[in-house]
Formats: structure tokens, sequence, C-alpha cells
């Protein structure tokens, strides 16, 4: 059957709240681990081929301006013996990352912005987050050309 206009204005409603939630749990969960986390308002500009501010985001309904929705959604910093581990973390309930947030991730990375970026996904254990490593799930070299 299909859905209202109304029941999928809800259905959003809810999907934003939840990834809002999930979000405040990776960042906790990775605060307690000593990574010092921000929220990242750059974004990758690939026709430009450079980093660009995150545009803000007017909801016409609330008169407001959202902050800049950066890509991916938080920086992570921790000193790891006498440097600074600098990664990126992009929170995605399923874990999937589309096309081109595949290739957002291959510039930061190729261009040393990060040193690694994680996604963070929900794991099939109740209450669990995974890490997937970008660099070893979508950048292994490619060894049959």
């Amino acid at each position: 059957m299909p859905q209202t206009k109304k029941q999928l204005s809800k259905q959003g409603k809810r999907n934003r709240a939840a990834g809002a939630r999930f979000e405040l749990k990776v960042r906790g969960e990775l605060e307690s681990q000593e990574w010092i986390l921000d929220k990242w308002t750059n974004n990758v500009n690939l026709e430009e081929n450079k980093l660009v501010k995150a545009k803000r985001k007017y909801n016409p309904f609330k008169k407001m301006l959202v902050v800049g929705t950066g890509f991916p959604d938080f920086v992570g910093i921790k000193l790891i013996g006498k440097k600074y581990d600098v990664i990126g973390i992009e929170v995605k309930a399923n874990g999937w990352l589309d096309k081109l947030e595949k290739e957002k991730c291959k510039w930061l990375i190729n261009n040393k912005i990060f040193s690694k970026i994680l996604v963070a996904k929900k794991s099939k254990k109740r209450g669990k987050i995974d890490y997937i490593d970008f660099k070893e799930k979508y950048m292994k070299e490619n060894t049959n050309h």
C-alpha cells in the first residue's frame, strides 16, 4: 500500500532523529577512547578538486540556518606517541557509502587531509558499533591490472 505524504514526512522525521541519536552514540564512544571530536564543516568539491566550506541549510519552516553539513561527519584527533593522528569519521547506520561519498573519501585520503576515514555503522549485535576502515575496504591495490 503506497504511503501518503504525511506518512512519508513522519517516517523522514523518525529516520533523521534516529540518525542524529546514532551520531551522538558514535561520538560518545570515540570520545571515551580519548579521541577529540568535532563536527567537520568542510566538503569536497570534486569538480574544482578542492576542499570547500560546507553550505548551510536553510529551513524555511523553522526560519533558521542549520550548521553546514560537511563530509565526513566528524574530524577526530588523538595523540599517539609523539604525533597526532587525524582521521575522518562518517556515520552511516547501514555502513553503505554512495559513489560520490566514496570519491570524496578517496580524495580526502589521497590529498592527505586525513590519515584514514572510518565509517561507523550499527553492528548486528544490538547496541554495538562497527567501524570500517575506508582505505582497507575500498582502496586495496588492484592486482589484476
